[in-house]
């Protein structure tokens, strides 16, 4: 049986482009009931509120899903926690062609983001697997993108199937590509062993860290709680644009179906643009000679600001003024969301990244479930997306104002 160190480069190239497919399924996915959610609703006669809750119980079933998906992904290794992550949210998604009542959906809903959780700890665990060290941040930078390439994808490719196959059909091919990509996969891998031994022993190394320090420790640590309230601020206006969007240009300018697409295209890729910028700003600052502490405040400073003019979408007499602002927020929100994990890396010990990291993840998704149920409760009550934008007006910079109570100076630690 062949072992990584066999591997030639076009079966790794190989790999690694399934990993990025696999990502952009994860995206496109959660994202099909967001995008029909006009076509759907008229369907089953849902309210906002109806909606509003199901976006919210797919946050709690992602967020349950970080609690153990690393986990799951260590324990299975990159070989069958790639298939079986896959295939669980494929099934899923399949599913909701055949929901009909809201109990129903809900529970596919939860299945659907409890599963889902699979693919970060998954994806990560595999690009450190499967490239060399001298590609591993090449290969991070890729799959962020590729996350953003999703959102990208979705608006413009699901509509379209919805067309050729009607809604429920549309969550049926998901799955039926998804139950695709699990079987290439295995295919790929067939006859290859992801054992080497310096895994092994990067593994015995991660565990015997894991036993000196639980979650416990970080708990206490006001490092851990900059991060998670930021997270939970900055990531609630992501998932409320991420699952909202669609029915604010539908509601804002009548736009539905194909119609979507291009708007949603658009500002969807500022997310993309912002990814990079954010990150390519930072290292430039850093070679310059700026400390830790001015670079991270100051690129989500300016980050934040971004977010600041989201309101006045509202006031727009057409949708191009509203998909630019909408662009811009989103670009905000990753410029920010960006340096907030390299900042996590400047602070946190070594050894508690990994912890650290996942409790934010985890936050961040208790803000979704916040903002889900909230948006429905006020589109459903008549007060229309003004408050709702105007919270993400001002959340970047109360996440950045909470870090800098907590963290007046960032220091980076020297790691060993």
């Amino acid at each position: 049986m062949k072992t990584l160190a066999d591997l030639g480069n076009a079966r790794r190239g190989l790999l690694f482009a399934l990993v990025i497919t696999a990502g952009v399924l994860n995206l496109v996915d959660r994202q099909i009931i967001a995008v029909l959610k006009p076509t759907i609703a008229a369907d089953l006669n849902w309210t906002d509120d109806d909606y509003g809750t199901l976006a919210a119980w797919f946050q709690a079933g992602a967020a349950a899903g970080f609690l153990v998906s690393g986990w799951i992904a260590d324990k299975l290794g990159v070989k069958w926690a790639n298939p079986v992550g896959v295939a669980a949210w494929s099934v899923a998604a399949l599913l909701h062609g055949w929901a009909i009542t809201m109990a129903q959906f809900v529970m596919v809903r939860v299945t659907l983001g409890a599963t889902e959780a699979m693919g970060t700890p998954t994806g990560a665990k595999t690009i450190a697997v499967v490239l060399p060290h001298r590609w591993r941040s090449t290969g991070f930078g890729v799959s962020n993108a590729a996350s953003s390439l999703g959102a990208i994808l979705a608006p413009l490719a699901i509509p379209a199937a919805a067309l050729a196959f009607g809604w429920r059909g549309t969550f049926v091919a998901a799955g039926v590509v998804g139950l695709g990509w699990a079987l290439v996969w295995l295919l790929a891998t067939r006859g290859l062993s992801f054992g080497a031994p310096r895994d092994a022993q990067a593994r015995g190394m991660a565990r015997a860290a894991g036993d000196r320090a639980d979650y416990g420790p970080i708990l206490k640590d006001r490092r851990t709680w900059a991060v998670a309230v930021a997270k939970v601020l900055s990531d609630a206006t992501w998932w409320l644009l991420l699952f909202w969007l669609p029915d604010f240009f539908h509601r804002q300018f009548g736009l539905t179906g194909v119609a979507l697409g291009v708007p949603l295209a658009i500002a969807y890729g500022g997310a993309a643009a912002g990814s990079l910028l954010g990150g390519g700003v930072s290292t430039r600052l850093l070679a310059l000679g700026w400390s830790v502490d001015a670079t991270r405040k100051t690129v989500m400073l300016a980050a934040a600001l971004c977010v600041v003019p989201i309101p006045v979408a509202l006031l727009a007499r057409d949708y191009t003024l509203a998909v630019g602002l909408m662009a811009l927020a989103l670009a905000g929100h990753q410029a920010f969301s960006t340096n907030l994990f390299a900042l996590i890396a400047d602070v946190v010990p070594q050894e508690k990244v990994g912890r650290v990291t996942a409790f934010g993840s985890f936050s961040g998704n208790v803000g979704g479930i916040v903002i889900a149920k909230v948006a429905g409760l006020l589109l459903t009550a008549g007060l229309g997306y003004l408050p709702l934008l105007l919270f993400a007006s001002v959340a970047y910079l109360a996440a950045l104002g909470w870090i800098q109570l907590l963290l007046p100076r960032l220091d980076r630690l020297v790691q060993t």
